[in-house]
């Protein structure tokens, strides 16, 4: 098990609660290594949450690295995109921004989460002349997505 998988399985458990999940961990191989581990909630996390977490995996990560290294324990930002059904599941309701594997772009706003797809609601059309309409979109077919914020 390298660096990176064990990293993982330590953080799933200090997560605390089974709200929590782990999203992400990013290993840098620059010196001093900087460790990354990205933690979401299926109603948020605090940052009381967060600092448990990281004092949890310092105590443990201490024994598996002798070099100097930094530990980060946060939430995906809007810049990090969705990459767990978990996450969509959370983000029902918002807008969202769908990088598709054949390079098209869907927006609007996620409407349900099933087995294998999402539901989005897009807008076409400006005016009186908007129309409202639902695109399914299969997990396989999604190269990235990104939850999206309107300051309307």
């Amino acid at each position: 098990m390298d660096l990176k998988e064990k990293i993982k399985d330590l953080a799933e458990k200090s997560l605390g609660s089974p709200a929590h999940f782990l999203v992400d961990v990013v290993v840098s191989k620059h010196k001093p290594m900087k460790i990354t581990v990205i933690v979401d909630g299926d109603q948020g996390i605090t940052i009381d949450d967060c600092a448990a977490v990281s004092r949890a995996l310092n105590d443990s990560t201490e024994t598996l690295i002798d070099e100097q290294y930094s530990l980060e324990v946060s939430t995906p930002g809007l810049d990090h995109p969705l990459k767990m059904k978990r996450q969509y599941v959370k983000n029902k309701g918002r807008g969202l921004k769908a990088v598709l594997k054949n390079k098209s772009i869907v927006t609007g706003v996620l409407k349900e989460v099933v087995e294998e797809k999402i539901v989005v609601e897009t807008e076409s059309g400006k005016g009186k002349k908007i129309e409202l309409k639902t695109v399914e979109i299969p997990f396989s077919e999604i190269e990235k997505a990104f939850v999206t914020v309107s300051f309307k």
